[in-house]
């Protein structure tokens, strides 16, 4: 990755949870000129590979400081991420699957905006996309724009005129646009943890919806993914 060289913009913190769209995210944050502030929640997810990933991520970018915020939403369970529930493996499908974690970026927001009062930032990058994705209802442009408004209303910084900028760099694009970003922000892939559920020997299983779409993604952008799959696995 190049150096970073530009004026800085300030402070901006970026929900990284360690898979591909929040390592684009938190790098194209920095290439715009912020100072990167990265949140990261261990809500008690399956796929806990994703944060060594983001504690990584947070170091290459240089991020000024990294929270790791326990959070364990197995309490509440109700999702195959968080949940005694199979994760799917038979193909991505129409509708809200069974990995979509109850309300996860409606919380995950609240807490990242209160990170940004705390530093003083006005600025908070959040990786979802909302054409190559599973059908999460918390990744849609509506939800982010009114998550927007939520939060100049309910905090003091928003109250006293000081508004957020929810920005979703990725928000429009295909997965294979995100892993051409990848490649020209000179990242490399296997920096970032998208599987939902690794085999025993540590490698993404290659067949769950995120690693069906990751690899879609990069092989339609004719760019090779240096994530370590099952050897098993073939097809996309």
């Amino acid at each position: 990755m190049s150096d970073h060289t530009q004026t800085s913009l300030g402070p901006a913190v970026v929900l990284l949870s360690g898979g591909l769209d929040s390592m684009v995210t938190a790098a194209l944050a920095r290439e715009a000129g912020y100072e990167l502030y990265a949140l990261t929640i261990d809500y008690g997810q399956r796929h806990v590979r994703e944060l060594e990933s983001a504690r990584d991520i947070a170091r290459r970018l240089g991020a000024a400081r990294h929270v790791e915020l326990p959070l364990d939403l197995r309490r509440f369970g109700g999702s195959a991420l968080t949940d005694d529930i199979d994760v799917p493996k038979g193909g991505v499908e129409e509708g809200i699957p069974v990995t979509y974690v109850p309300a996860r970026n409606l919380v995950f927001l609240a807490l990242t905006t209160a990170f940004a009062e705390t530093v003083h930032s006005r600025d908070i990058f959040i990786g979802v996309n909302a054409l190559d994705y599973s059908g999460y209802p918390d990744c849609r442009p509506e939800f982010i724009a009114s998550f927007a408004e939520t939060a100049r209303l309910g905090t003091k910084q928003g109250v006293e005129g000081g508004a957020f900028t929810i920005h979703a760099p990725l928000q429009h694009m295909t997965k294979a646009d995100i892993a051409r970003e990848c490649a020209r922000l000179g990242l490399d892939p296997a920096w970032s943890w998208s599987c939902y559920d690794p085999t025993p020997e540590g490698l993404a299983c290659g067949t769950c919806d995120s690693c069906r779409l990751r690899r879609k993604g990069f092989a339609e952008a004719g760019l090779a993914d240096t994530t370590r799959y099952d050897r098993d696995i073939t097809r996309v």
